[in-house]
């Protein structure tokens, strides 16, 4: 039995579930892709190492303006891809050490809410503590990111579907009330 069970280990959800870990509550993080999802396989990480290498080869074209000689021959591609791919690997790696250092129990699979206090998870039921129902929940009693403001008490609420900025601010700010 977890405290808490967050669906997606994305920014949000790992965000989540370390200060859920760091406040002293249970909690089981369920991803069905990678752990960092999209936004450090695919998404942010990835972009941003491409654009240093691009930034990087627009500061050597401009070198002289600071006094610094070189010559700009080319990009390699293939290089440039293990640049990125090295950045990507490097900072999963640290964040897979990192959840598992807090406790967090890491299951991967994809999960499915199937009750107030259930989710179904590769065939296996994982449970989780629950607490009354406060407005704003959807029917499957988990808040959605579109119904965020409309919550009334941040005690009580552990579920939350949603991700991107919003789903590493409001679930945390939550959580801070679910301890509180």
């Amino acid at each position: 039995m977890h405290d808490i069970v967050i669906l997606g280990g994305g920014s949000g959800g790992y965000a989540c579930a370390l200060r859920s870990s760091q406040l002293g509550l249970s909690v089981a993080l369920i991803e069905e892709g990678k752990l960092g999802g999209t936004c450090l396989h695919r998404g942010c990480i990835p972009t941003k190492a491409l654009l240093h290498a691009g930034e990087v080869a627009d500061s050597s074209r401009h070198s002289s303006d600071f006094g610094v000689n070189t010559k700009f021959i080319g990009i390699d591609i293939l290089a440039v891809n293990a640049y990125k791919d090295g950045v990507v690997s490097k900072l999963h790696k640290g964040l897979q050490g990192l959840v598992k250092s807090r406790n967090v129990t890491y299951i991967e699979g994809h999960g499915r809410l199937v009750s107030k206090n259930e989710v179904e998870v590769n065939g296996k039921s994982i449970l989780f503590s629950y607490s009354t129902p406060v407005a704003g929940y959807c029917e499957q009693g988990a808040f959605r990111t579109d119904e965020k403001f409309s919550v009334t008490t941040s005690k009580h609420i552990n579920k939350y579907l949603g991700g991107k900025d919003v789903g590493r601010v409001v679930p945390q700010t939550w959580i801070e009330g679910l301890v509180a």
